[in-house]
C-alpha cells in the first residue's frame, strides 16, 4: 500500500485538507475524495486525475497472467444419458425437475440433438446418487417421454484450475493436446472463467492428471484428489 500511495502521489495532483463534514456536492467529476476517520476529524484526499486511467498509472501490473495453479480430479462420478427425449422447449427443464425433486445433486450437463426430433440429455451425478436417480426416471418415464437411459459408473472428471482463462488464448488447447497425446477419450467438456474440465473414462484418469500436470509444469509425484463429486468445484 505505501508504494501504491505513492506512486498516486506522484501521479496526481494530491492535496490533503481536514474538514468536520464532507459534501458530495463540493466533489468535482474529475476528482477521487477518499475520507479516512481521523480524532481531529476527516482527513479528505482529494486527487486530480489528469485523464489518467489506472492502467496509465501503474502499466507495470499488466494484464490478468495466465497462472494454472493446480490439477484436480474426482473419481467419485458418473455419468448418465438420457436417450430419446422429446426434442422441444421446456424438455430439459421437466427432467431436472423430477430429478431436483429426489434431492440429486447435477454437475455436468451435455444434451445433443438429433434430426428424428429426439435429443439425449446426459449428465454427470455422485456415484452415490444413483439409485436415487434410477429410481427417478423409472417413476418419471412416461412423464417425461424418454426412450431409454444408460448409467456409467467408470469415468472421472480431470480439471485444471487457475486465473486468466477468459483473457489469454492457448490455455484450453493445450489441455486437450496435453490429452490427445496420451491418447485419452474425452467424454465431456466444462469451462468457466477459473477452470476447464473434462470427463474422461475412469482407467484413464490417473494418466490425464499426470498429461496434464506435465503440460503445465506442474509436474508432481503424486495425484491429488481436490475436486469433490457433484459440487462442480
Amino acid at each position: 500500500m505505501y508504494y501504491i500511495w505513492n506512486r498516486v502521489k506522484k501521479d496526481f495532483n494530491v492535496t490533503i485538507t481536514k474538514e468536520n463534514t464532507m459534501s458530495s456536492d463540493s466533489a468535482k467529476d474529475d476528482d477521487v475524495n477518499l475520507a479516512d476517520q481521523s480524532e481531529a476529524g476527516k482527513n479528505i484526499v482529494t486527487a486530480k486525475a489528469d485523464n489518467k486511467s489506472m492502467g496509465d498509472i501503474f502499466p507495470d501490473l499488466g494484464p490478468e497472467t495466465p497462472v494454472i495453479s493446480g490439477v484436480a480430479h474426482d473419481r467419485t462420478e458418473s455419468l448418465v444419458t438420457v436417450r430419446g427425449v422429446p426434442d422441444e422447449p421446456g424438455m430439459a427443464a421437466r427432467v431436472f425437475t423430477e430429478l431436483a425433486k429426489s434431492g440429486i445433486n447435477i454437475d455436468m450437463i451435455v444434451q445433443a440433438g438429433a434430426s428424428t426430433g429426439k435429443a439425449d440429455i446426459s449428465f454427470t451425478v455422485p456415484d452415490s446418487t444413483v439409485k436415487t436417480v434410477e429410481k427417478a426416471l423409472d417413476n418419471k418415464k412416461a412423464k417425461l417421454g424418454y426412450d431409454s437411459y444408460f448409467v456409467n459408473t467408470n469415468v472421472g472428471k480431470v480439471a485444471v484450475v487457475g486465473v486468466g482463462m477468459k483473457t489469454h488464448s492457448g490455455l484450453a488447447a493445450k489441455f486437450f493436446e496435453a490429452l490427445s497425446a496420451k491418447h485419452i477419450n474425452v467424454m465431456m467438456i466444462s469451462t468457466s472463467e477459473i477452470r476447464i474440465a473434462a470427463l474422461v473414462p475412469l482407467d484413464q484418469l490417473d494418466d490425464a492428471v499426470r498429461a496434464l500436470h506435465t503440460a503445465y509444469g506442474l509436474d508432481s509425484d503424486q495425484v491429488e484428489a481436490v475436486v469433490y463429486g457433484g459440487t462442480g468445484r
